[in-house]
């Protein structure tokens, strides 16, 4: 007889009991316990445990059990001893596979010292069975109530999922709260910035590539030092790729959404999911600081929807797709081809005239080298108002930048000057009262008087401030502005790149005149 066996232990997910992280748990202590006292006491030789934390047993691919079931097809031993049946398998259909054809098969007995499971003994089949049935009820039951738990915090806008986005950590008073991890942050904003500097997705995860930037899942095990899995992720896999950039690009979880229910699980005893349509994801807005602002993410989101419109580079024409609209029935303009030319396009009419007459709307045409030119000449001229930095100080722009922050800084001096002399109104008519110079009716109209005048004053002070903040929100726009059109004074030939990061939308006139709507914009101008 073959007294080799081996412990099986196992904690199921509905009940860790960690002592300490990395730690086996308490539940796990105590089965390698009983199990060695019941081995001891029947004669078996332990040659090996094998042991599974925090994993489902509805599940065959477990590390412990996999290994385990390896080891008994080569006839390592001839006993498994688990605690339990169900500590073996909660799956009917993987008792049946195990317990009653994998297992005699090879020669493994398996025994179950709590609930009497022994399958040398024929007559304990039905109850194995039954036990496997009642197993996996139970498995389905929770199931339900767990995931009716979760549904109920994704409502709430509680998050529950088991790694966080990058960028984020979990907040350690509140596990169902994210805050910013502030290093992982800063990068998800340089992939945004580098969008839209015109940047590829491939081309950002080369930067970061070469940045040497770990890749989210590294960064979660080795700086985050989280017991972070990806099973699509290869063990060699340390650089950057497309859809990492794409992924960050296109979550709405930077901006301060939960964004959550994205999939379900097919079977609870599967662990496939499907993607659900997007409206019946769960998506809470405000739960958590955001990374990304609104207008940003926004901006993002056109060039993609841009980008993503199939453009045939063999002809320039092309590189307007989805950006040159009809200035009257506001419809896209479509291509329009010689009667002798199948091949390229000769320029482009408006959509509705071509495909509903004139009658609806007039034809627009405009032919390829014009509007080249006509965009060419365009963006040259917005480039050109930028100088250098030597004659800025001739520009009015600047003259206005200058004048006006000059100015209400100015302002708030004098208003704080004025708050402090009222302050001081203030302590002395106390002094006043206090030393009996002054009557108390005459103290009470005194402060009642300066703190009307303090009141004043403050809220001046704060409109001045919200003037401030808005010159420097213009020395912002105007900046960005200047770093969109610095590189294209002398530029000599369109490119679908250029007219991608540069331009919004273009509208044609009946005329042959255009409307060119640029992203980027000098604040200045418009305001005059």
């Amino acid at each position: 007889m073959n007294n080799k066996a081996v412990l099986y232990l196992r904690l199921s997910k509905e009940d860790r009991n960690k002592v300490n992280k990395g730690d086996d748990s308490e539940s796990i202590i105590n089965q390698r316990i009983m199990l060695s006292d019941y081995a001891m006491r029947h004669n078996f030789q332990v040659v090996k445990i094998y042991s599974d934390d925090d994993e489902s047993g509805l599940y065959e691919d477990r590390p412990g059990f996999s290994q385990m079931m390896q080891d008994a097809e080569r006839g390592l031993f001839g006993t498994i001893i688990a605690k339990s049946q169900s500590r073996f398998t909660r799956n009917l259909e993987h008792s049946e596979k195990y317990l009653h054809h994998k297992l005699p098969l090879w020669g493994v007995r398996f025994i179950g010292v709590v609930d009497g499971v022994d399958t040398m003994d024929e007559n304990n089949k039905m109850s194995r069975q039954v036990k496997g049935l009642t197993n996996e009820w139970y498995c389905e039951t929770l199931s339900k109530n767990v995931r009716s738990v979760f549904l109920s915090k994704m409502n709430q806008g509680k998050f529950v999922g088991s790694s966080c986005p990058y960028g984020y950590m979990r907040d350690s008073e509140d596990h169902n709260h994210l805050i910013i991890d502030e290093y992982a942050a800063s990068i998800v904003r340089k992939i945004f910035r580098l969008y839209l500097e015109g940047n590829g997705k491939a081309h950002i995860a080369s930067i970061l590539s070469s940045e040497n930037i770990l890749i989210p899942s590294l960064y979660k095990t080795r700086v985050l030092q989280q017991n972070y899995y990806n099973s699509k992720l290869k063990d060699t896999t340390k650089t950057w790729c497309y859809q990492t950039i794409h992924t960050i690009l296109n979550n709405q979880t930077y901006l301060g959404k939960m964004v959550q229910h994205k999939d379900i699980k097919i079977s609870y005893k599967d662990k496939k999911k499907r993607r659900l349509p997007k409206e019946q994801w769960i998506i809470v807005d405000n739960t958590h600081e955001p990374i990304i602002d609104q207008e940003t993410f926004d901006r993002v989101q056109a060039i993609q929807k841009i980008k993503r419109k199939s453009v045939n580079t063999e002809y320039s024409d092309n590189i307007f797709a989805g950006i040159l609209f009809c200035a009257d029935c506001k419809h896209a303009m479509n291509r329009a081809y010689a009667k002798e030319n199948k091949k390229g396009s000769i320029g482009y009419i408006c959509k509705i005239y071509k495909t509903m007459g004139k009658k609806h709307c007039p034809s627009h045409m405009i032919k390829n080298e014009e509007l080249e030119e006509a965009v060419l000449s365009s963006i040259k001229n917005e480039a050109r108002k930028i100088l250098t930095e030597d004659d800025i100080s001739d520009l009015d722009k600047v003259q206005k930048i200058d004048s006006r922050e000059q100015f209400y800084k100015k302002q708030i001096q004098i208003v704080d000057a004025e708050l402090e002399k009222y302050q001081k109104f203030k302590k002395r008519a106390f002094t006043g009262y206090i030393e009996e110079m002054i009557t108390p009716q005459e103290y009470r109209s005194y402060v009642a008087e300066y703190e009307e005048e303090i009141s004043k004053l403050e809220r001046q002070k704060e409109e001045i401030l919200t003037k401030l903040a808005d010159e420097n929100s213009l020395q912002n726009q105007h900046d960005e502005w200047v770093e969109a059109f610095k590189d294209y004074i002398n530029i000599e030939k369109l490119t679908r790149d250029v007219v991608i990061e540069l331009i919004e939308k273009i509208e044609v006139h009946e005329d042959g005149g255009l409307d060119i709507y640029y992203r980027f914009r000098n604040p200045f101008q418009v305001a005059n």
